[in-house]
């Protein structure tokens, strides 16, 4: 790290006459504690992960070495907890130009709370403090395991300021790196992780387990680091014409380094099944990744080859991560894509582990519905175009837009993805480890079914109320422009409006385990409650005269649109007219699984008909229709 510091000029001791200057303390300690910070947070996610998911357990419990994996995160957290302050305090003293000894404490106070960096920087503090108390709660592996997923939480808020939100194109630079920190973190922590367990008499077998892991995580920091790279380098010629692209280069043969370790891993040692040669190897590649980490900490505070406009830069560039688009035409809505990393990486992991399943249900000699395969499939299509095709540009800066991207996410994508039966076919796929104390994929899916969460939640009602209440929440709840304003916080939009939509078509029409068992007439007063409050949602913004999120959108509005009212109204138009056919086909399939149910019903009675008259017994609706006689006599 500091080797590359000094070769890029990310530390620049010159002093210029009338500029204030932090100080060589500041300049060398804001990247230390930041280096420390993240090596402290790699190791707190790589030791929860081996305890919660690598290491066999002992019952509902973790096994001893997972209790002692879980007392060292204790610490581990903390001192991550520690330094992340520690980081807070330099990055103020850099940004006033300030040394440490002159900095009030309201400057470091309002920074904390008021700038995004700060605030990235608070987050992470109080997840890693969060992750040290988890750790002492208990020592059940669902503990466990929500404790990994908090310390992964925590490692990304950073990941959303500095270079990649900075600039334009932040959709997909700010994303990348986000997937490029959690597959790192998981991979060097998972090594870590282990290593210290090498000791454990099941070895073998967690490295391999840990290997399975580190396979998709270096598929996603290449993928990711390289998207990232393109979108901070700006051209070919910037990769060795300029100290960020060789820093870049130094990763890139660091990777290589470890990709090829991993090779031998997979094809050498874990086939020897000899602990030494494999602890042997970990260290040298734990070595590279380090040395990795050193110089992505360089990277971070290396100015980048791509040409900023200083003196006159764009605002909205600045805002949106892109120009202002044109009138939109069919073509621009198709044609002038804004890809999200996010997006495309689950629908390309959707499609790929989703066929897999079936070539290898079918390989076993099952059938598959194509029907099913063609609806999930067409989900994730419509989930990337409508997230990632020009109608995502659009959805920023035009009201009516944004309403059709969210239709489309709550109803139509949900509708899709449910026909899939996503489910079910992941339950008969899913192989079981051959340790039976070990939980895979298939047993954590099995306890997620059965939970009291999911149970509570696959509630018709409940999944109702989350439908109806996230709708007029966001838009009448004043959350919309801030949401708007911030990469996350409009990812997390996004996100939930498929959630909610998942979980309430999931509960009307879905097929896969795990549902409330109800009858066809309850979930259709269910579902046409929906359909009124949608309809009802519409009538009030088509009423409104008060413009929703005006902050946001007077910011960013067009000189060639409509006024903010119009496109308002035009949005709840839209909304009003998107939900009839979506909600035709789901009442449809409702009445169709209603007259199953009575047929079903029927058949059941019959046979139990059947039986009596065979053995000279009273069936149950004999005795029905007897009791009804008597008290028609009556």
């Amino acid at each position: 790290m500091v080797t590359a510091l000094v070769l890029s000029g990310g530390v620049d001791g010159e002093v210029l006459p009338g500029i204030p200057a932090p100080g060589a303390l500041t300049e060398w300690a804001l990247p230390g504690f930041t280096l420390l910070s993240e090596i402290l947070g790699v190791l707190t996610v790589g030791l929860a992960v081996t305890a919660a998911f690598l290491l066999p357990g002992d019952g509902r419990s973790v096994a001893a070495y997972g209790w002692v994996l879980l007392r060292r995160i204790t610490w581990l957290a903390l001192g991550w907890a520690l330094s992340s302050a520690a980081v807070v305090v330099f990055t103020v003293s850099d940004i006033l130009g300030m040394p440490v000894g002159g900095l009030s404490r309201q400057a470091v106070v309002s920074f904390a709370f008021s700038i995004s960096q700060g605030q990235a920087l608070l987050l992470q503090i109080g997840a890693a403090l969060a992750v040290a108390v988890l750790s002492r709660a208990g020592l059940s592996r669902g503990t466990a395991a929500v404790t990994a997923g908090l310390a992964m939480v925590a490692l990304l808020p950073p990941t959303f300021t500095g270079h990649s939100a900075g600039a334009g194109n932040h959709q997909i630079a700010v994303t990348s790196l986000a997937l490029h920190v959690l597959g790192a973190a998981l991979w060097v922590g998972g090594l870590t992780g282990v290593l210290l367990v090498r000791r454990h008499r099941r070895f073998t077998d967690t490295a391999a387990r840990y290997s399975r892991l580190a396979l998709a995580c270096f598929v996603a920091t290449a993928v990711s680091g390289t998207v990232n790279a393109a979108v901070r380098l700006g051209s070919w010629d910037a990769l060795s014409g300029s100290p960020y692209g060789t820093l870049v280069l130094l990763k890139v043969l660091a990777l290589l380094a470890v990709g090829a370790i991993g090779a031998v891993h997979r094809t050498r040692t874990l086939r020897a099944a000899t602990t030494f040669a494999f602890v042997r190897l970990a260290a040298g590649e734990l070595v590279v990744l380090a040395a990795a980490s050193g110089l992505a900490v360089a990277l971070s505070r290396s100015p980048t080859p791509v040409p900023e406009n200083v003196t006159e830069p764009d605002p909205l560039v600045e805002l949106l991560g892109f120009a202002m688009p044109g009138p939109p035409t069919a073509r621009d809505m198709l044609a002038n894509p804004l890809p999200d990393m996010f997006f495309l990486t689950i629908v390309a992991v959707g499609i790929a582990a989703y066929l897999t399943g079936v070539v290898r249900l079918r390989r076993a000699g099952h059938a598959w519905p194509l029907a099913r395969t063609a609806s999930f499939v067409g989900g994730l299509l419509l989930l990337g175009a409508v997230t990632g095709l020009g109608v995502a540009r659009y959805a920023y800066v035009l009201f009516s837009v944004h309403m059709v991207q969210h239709m489309v996410l709550s109803m139509a994508v949900p509708i899709l993805l449910v026909g899939g039966a996503p489910v079910t076919l992941a339950l008969r796929t899913l192989r079981r480890p051959a340790d039976p104390q070990v939980r895979g994929a298939r047993e954590w899916l099995l306890l997620a079914l059965h939970s009291r969460a999911a149970r509570f939640l696959s509630h018709p009602l409940v999944a109702l109320v989350i439908y109806v209440a996230s709708l007029y929440g966001l838009y009448m709840g004043g959350l919309l422009g801030t949401l708007m304003r911030y990469h996350l916080g409009h990812l997390a939009m996004l996100v939930h409006f498929v959630l909610a939509g998942y979980l309430l078509f999931w509960v009307l029409i879905g097929t896969d385990p795990g549902r409330r068992r109800v009858h066809p007439a309850l979930l259709t007063v269910v579902h046409f409650l929906a359909m009124v409050a949608h309809a009802f949602f519409g009538f009030v913004l088509l009423q409104s005269t008060t413009v929703i999120a005006e902050d946001w959108y007077s910011a960013v509005h067009p000189p060639w649109a409509a006024s903010l009212l119009a496109d308002q109204h035009l949005g709840a138009s839209l909304a009003w007219a998107f939900g009839e056919l979506p909600a035709v086909v789901v009442m449809l399939l409702l009445v169709r699984q209603w007259v199953r149910s009575d047929e079903r019903e029927q058949a059941r009675l019959d046979r139990a008909a059947d039986r009596a008259d065979a053995s000279g017994e009273e069936d149950e609706l004999a005795r029905y229709n007897a009791f009804l006689a008597a008290h028609r006599d009556s």
